[in-house]
């Protein structure tokens, strides 16, 4: 018990750390490359994210998905890469490659698309490189450079938004 708090601790530390370390340098050229985290017991479906990023425009070789999932037994073969809070060590870093090489990639637009507060998902969505953070989660407004307030089932809504404000950003 002690251990999970001080990991918690610690976890929260560093995102509060990386977060007051971040440079936002936006670059405001055309989306090209997405990373799409969330978690995946409380929505998966791969359909939406595939729909959507085609109606972006994007090629599916510039798409990375991650997923956060609670227990090793339930992972599925329709996602690329996977990880819990066993793969954080207890002062909040990584012991997973697969989080390593998300967070490393500079992506054009990050899509945070979970809603819920969860230490393991911010700690990935401060990690990463991307160029723009885009999420759902109003928990902690420096995660994300910007923040669609919608609930992730309503997937029309985020999508129809999403369109309309990188439009309007002129990223599409």
């Amino acid at each position: 018990m002690f251990f999970k708090r001080l990991k918690s601790v610690s976890i929260k530390k560093n995102i509060a750390k990386i977060l007051d370390q971040r440079f936002k340098d936006f670059r405001s050229s055309k989306v090209q490359s997405v990373g799409i985290i969330f978690d995946y017991d409380a929505y998966h479906d791969y359909e939406f994210f595939d729909d959507l990023l085609k109606d972006l425009g994007i090629s599916k070789n510039k798409i990375r998905f991650i997923s956060k999932i609670d227990a090793k037994k339930k992972r599925p073969n329709s996602w690329d890469a996977f990880f819990s809070i066993a793969d954080f060590d207890w002062l909040g870093r990584s012991k997973n490659h697969d989080i390593d090489e998300f967070v490393d990639q500079p992506f054009d637009v990050l899509i945070s698309y979970y809603k819920k507060n969860t230490l393991e998902l911010n700690l990935v969505t401060a990690l990463s490189k991307a160029n723009f953070k885009l999420g759902l989660n109003t928990e902690d407004d420096r995660l994300h450079d910007f923040i669609i307030e919608v609930d992730p089932s309503k997937t029309t809504i985020f999508k129809t938004e999403l369109i309309k404000y990188l439009t309007t950003l002129n990223r599409l």
